[in-house]
């Protein structure tokens, strides 16, 4: 078959037209693919459309919308920051989580506090795993004390998350943090710490760190601290 003929039979982005009516579908599975397909309109547009459904009955319906506030946030970051604060108080986890997801994409600061409350408050890991990750692609360096608190963690997903955060916050504070769990038995915290440790070059220590683990038994650690090291 010829490419034109594949182009010719491709199905075209679906219109607002088409889009609207799902949106006010009484069927949850209709909202959800028309949440999806704001995808292919003006994020203008979108985002007007997608904000009622961020308080949607339905719990999937809420987390695909909130989800893509990701994105759409930044047609107006000020009515996206209130939503997404107004989600991180959901009654669904994977609702809150998704929140926290937005808010780091999104870069936005001012729900710090919101953040810290949720995860001194909330037994959910994925929950608590979220915030972690958003926290360190906030960047902001407000965040220390509670990623130093995440990094202790009972729950090894939180804390190799907490890891990976403070590299990205790029705080010296956490050098000797990460050095402590240099020789840690699992190899996907070696990892991390390697991959955390780049952000650190020019401490002598952390040279000393990425030099013993460029020679680690697992290669994706070893190849990873050298890449580091090399790079300073």
């Amino acid at each position: 078959m010829s490419s034109s003929s594949s182009d010719s039979s491709a199905t075209p982005p679906a219109t607002l037209e088409q889009i609207r009516p799902m949106l006010d579908s009484e069927n949850f599975g209709d909202r959800i693919k028309g949440i999806n397909l704001l995808r292919n309109i003006d994020p203008a547009i979108a985002f007007n459309l997608i904000t009622p459904l961020c308080s949607d009955t339905n719990t999937r319906v809420r987390y695909a919308a909130v989800s893509q506030v990701s994105s759409l946030g930044e047609q107006d970051k000020s009515a996206a920051l209130e939503i997404l604060k107004t989600a991180l108080t959901d009654s669904e986890p994977d609702v809150q989580a998704a929140a926290a997801d937005s808010l780091g994409a999104l870069k936005l600061t001012e729900a710090l506090d919101d953040l810290q409350v949720l995860y001194q408050n909330t037994p959910e890991w994925l929950v608590k795993m979220s915030i972690v990750a958003c926290l360190g692609e906030m960047g902001d360096r407000t965040a220390f004390d509670l990623l130093q608190s995440a990094i202790a963690s009972d729950n090894s997903l939180v804390s190799v998350s907490a890891i990976g955060a403070l590299g990205e916050l790029g705080d010296s504070r956490a050098i000797p943090l990460l050095l402590s769990y240099a020789d840690s038995e699992d190899w996907q915290v070696r990892h991390r710490v390697a991959q955390a440790l780049g952000a650190f070059k020019e401490n002598a220590e952390v040279s000393t760190a990425l030099e013993k683990l460029s020679q680690d038994e697992t290669e994706i650690v070893a190849e990873t601290a050298q890449r580091n090291r090399l790079a300073s």
